[in-house]
């Protein structure tokens, strides 16, 4: 009988489509935080020599919420598959 080493967890993983670095962020791509999910709404943009990202994003389903979110160019974002 095959013992498995108890010091070892199994960690739960993303799979790489589940989330990308920022500047891969594209039109309609979906994102999901505390006030709940956006949408990217324009591409995004760079500032600060490339490292931070910036990209226009709105509220799903309302088009007078949107708002300009920025991330750490090489800190990989969240992003909801859209089917």
């Amino acid at each position: 009988m095959a013992m498995t080493n108890p010091g070892k967890r199994k960690r739960e993983s993303q799979s790489a489509a589940d989330t990308k670095l920022p500047t891969e962020l594209q039109i309609g791509d979906r994102l999901a935080d505390a006030t709940g999910d956006w949408e990217v709404i324009a591409a995004p943009y760079s500032t600060a020599g490339g490292r931070i990202i910036h990209a226009r994003v709105q509220k799903v389903g309302e088009p007078d919420s949107w708002e300009i979110r920025s991330w750490d160019a090489m800190k990989r974002v969240g992003v909801k598959l859209s089917s």
